[in-house]
């Protein structure tokens, strides 16, 4: 779960953004006035985000009370309502817009994450997201690929070491490259990038924790399953589509990485009425 702490300030960023100098169209409705919105969906799909809306309106006005339908994870079907929020008129106009991006934004990438997972449940292996997030939103998208039911890589450059061709390249090779790692961080997992059979090799032999196998065939990926016969866990990567998706999963591999879901992602249709 994301702190409390973490959703505040990412809501106050979008607020300062959406409000900048003030509301001038609110300001057209008296501040006495109170009112009554509620949120649906236009469409079916995996909810997600309701900490932050909650919070984009008290932030705007904490009398605003918002009354949530649904949980964070659940399946929604269209024309459900969602949540029921009071207040100050004034109040739910002005933090609608920020309330509604989180909820659509988080919602769609926790969607894209379930059809993705559903697609392979018939085999075991994890399904990824990557770094590949909108700017400022890594850690909510993150939870939402989890709402979604798929899992997440490392959170950023810090938590876990991914070394690939370059950092190779710098280091003089795998071998090199791990040992390094593991005199630096030894309680960080170690992963490696390969593209052929003899890097493959050279990073087994190197100890490291986790294989990726970048743009391996589908010949290759059965290959290296069996040949690593579980010395290291091994994620495919790479032109992983809906299309393709299955047919990687079944040749064994442990971890599927898939930049799309969180780099393409459509926002789920919700609206807020005024009651």
């Amino acid at each position: 779960m994301i702190s409390a702490t973490h959703i505040s300030e990412q809501v106050q960023r979008a607020l300062t953004e959406d409000i900048g100098e003030g509301d001038i169209t609110a300001a057209l409705i008296s501040a006495e006035t109170q009112g009554t919105a509620t949120i649906i969906t236009r469409e079916n799909g995996v909810f997600c985000g309701s900490a932050f809306a909650t919070e984009a309106f008290q932030q705007v006005n904490n009398d605003c009370e918002v009354t949530w339908f649904a949980d964070d994870g659940d399946w929604i079907e269209s024309r459900a309502m969602l949540a029921k929020v009071s207040g100050p008129a004034r109040a739910l106009l002005t933090a609608e817009r920020t309330a509604l991006n989180f909820l659509q934004l988080l919602s769609g990438t926790a969607t894209l994450a379930k059809q993705y997972a559903q697609r392979v449940a018939h085999t075991k292996v994890r399904l990824l997201d990557t770094r590949k997030t909108v700017p400022g939103l890594r850690l909510a998208q993150k939870y939402a690929v989890r709402c979604g039911g798929c899992h997440n890589h490392r959170i950023g450059l810090y938590d876990a070491f991914l070394i690939k061709e370059n950092h190779i390249l710098a280091t003089g090779g795998i071998s090199e490259a791990v040992e390094t790692a593991r005199h630096l961080f030894p309680d960080k997992p170690i992963e490696v990038e390969v593209e052929t059979g003899a890097e493959l090799d050279h990073a087994l032999a190197a100890g490291a924790d986790r294989i990726m196998l970048d743009n391996f065939s589908l010949k290759a990926l059965r290959e290296a399953v069996i040949h690593a016969a579980g010395r290291a866990e091994l994620e495919a990567s790479g032109n992983v589509t809906e299309a393709t998706l299955v047919d990687i999963a079944e040749t064994g591999v442990d971890i599927i990485s898939i930049g799309a879901l969180t780099k393409h992602v459509r926002a789920l249709d919700l609206s807020m009425r005024m009651a």
